[in-house]
């Protein structure tokens, strides 16, 4: 998985915390935790196509999300970065092996390529089980203040 989910998953987390109506840059998004612009950009970019975030230009614009956090998964997030393909891309190496058939579909009757999709659906249902409201409550009881210093930041000039 790339850098490019964390630094997705971060962004958005702290865009929970804007007031109504507010928008970041990314160079204020990036300088937040010191990341490359253009690179963050590429991920925001990203997830304005996945409708989780709505990007506005000008000089007042900038990024904010598109939905509510109730209603963006951590999947969501992963899977607009990253594709939906899965983990593990069986190769079907048994077809060229010892007792190996062209005819049989090995994707279906490996026993790794099974395990490999069971855990893959786990991880799965665990992502999307979590969403951004979720984080952001966890985040507030553990760092109660989290939201205000993220927007007082948000609020300073760039240096």
């Amino acid at each position: 998985m790339s850098e490019g989910v964390e630094w997705a998953l971060h962004s958005c987390l702290n865009l929970t915390w804007l007031e109504p109506g507010q928008a970041v840059s990314a160079a204020r998004l990036a300088a937040f935790y010191r990341l490359p612009t253009a690179y963050l950009n590429k991920q925001l970019q990203a997830l304005v196509r996945a409708g989780i975030l709505t990007s506005t230009p000008g000089p007042r614009g900038g990024f904010r999300l598109a939905r509510p956090p109730e209603a963006v998964s951590v999947l969501d997030v992963v899977v607009a970065i990253e594709g939906a393909e899965e983990a593990f891309r069986c190769e079907q190496i048994l077809r060229a092996g010892p007792g190996g058939r062209a005819d049989v579909d090995y994707r279906q009757v490996c026993l790794v390529s099974q395990a490999m999709r069971r855990a893959d659906l786990a991880w799965r249902r665990e992502l999307a089980g979590q969403t951004l409201a979720d984080l952001r409550t966890a985040v507030e009881q553990r760092y109660p203040d989290t939201p205000a210093n993220t927007r007082e930041r948000f609020a300073a000039p760039l240096s």
